[in-house]
């Protein structure tokens, strides 16, 4: 049997959902991905590993997204584990990618945090460099009831600033690529976060909380499919 080939507009819209998600991903993501914003320390270092209110089933509101369902939304188990679900078959069985996420929380706002080291594997990303062994995406996140809004950085924001002087760090430009790195240490990431105005405005990722389990709602999804 000659091994399945997958397209190469398939490879292009699983890429395009896993970098929507993946911070979501923060994930996230746009994380990780030919635009991206790194920081060299995590925002602080009053790190949490757990937000409850994450907990549960997450789908994405984007009808484009949804209707893909190569990377459909996440899931949160009982003991606080992000799992990103991926469908790669396209129809088959969901394939749940654990990627340990933490949080941080600040006179009233919220960021989640990943290591880049953890989304390779996930999403290609590209070494930092610069000394580092690793480095950090964060984004700012808003839960109101069942509704989970995510706010990415804004990359070409942040190199404006690296380049007027505002920020320390460096800006590689390779192409359609841009990646920036953020320095300072956990303090100074925080104080950027609090002072500078590095998120994208009006454009957050949006999810839904599902009150479904995930295994009741992978059996509807695989039955839904099988009937259309």
């Amino acid at each position: 049997m000659k091994p399945r080939t997958v397209p190469a507009t398939a490879l292009v819209r699983r890429r395009t959902a896993i970098l929507r998600l993946a911070t979501l991903t923060l994930a996230f993501l746009l994380l990780g991905g030919c635009v991206e914003t790194r920081f060299a320390s995590t925002p602080g270092t009053a790190i949490d590993a757990c937000d409850a209110r994450w907990k549960g089933l997450w789908l994405d509101v984007d009808p484009a997204s949804r209707q893909d369902e190569a990377a459909p939304g996440f899931f949160v188990d009982k003991d606080c584990r992000f799992l990103l679900l991926e469908d790669p078959e396209r129809g088959g069985p969901l394939k749940p990618v654990h990627i340990p996420l933490n949080f941080v929380h600040d006179r009233g706002t919220d960021y989640v945090v990943v290591a880049d080291d953890q989304l390779r594997g996930v999403a290609s990303i590209k070494p930092v460099g610069h000394g580092l062994a690793k480095a950090f995406f964060v984004a700012r996140y808003r839960i109101d009831g069942a509704r989970l809004e995510i706010d990415l950085v804004d990359t070409a924001r942040v190199a404006r600033l690296i380049g007027d002087g505002r920020l320390s760090g460096s800006v590689d430009r390779d192409g359609n690529e841009v990646h920036a790195l953020v320095r300072g240490d956990p303090q100074r990431v925080l104080e950027i976060l609090r002072s500078e105005p590095i998120f994208a405005e009006g454009k957050p990722l949006v999810l839904a909380r599902d009150p479904r389990d995930l295994p009741i709602y992978e059996r509807e999804r695989l039955g839904a499919k099988r009937s259309r």
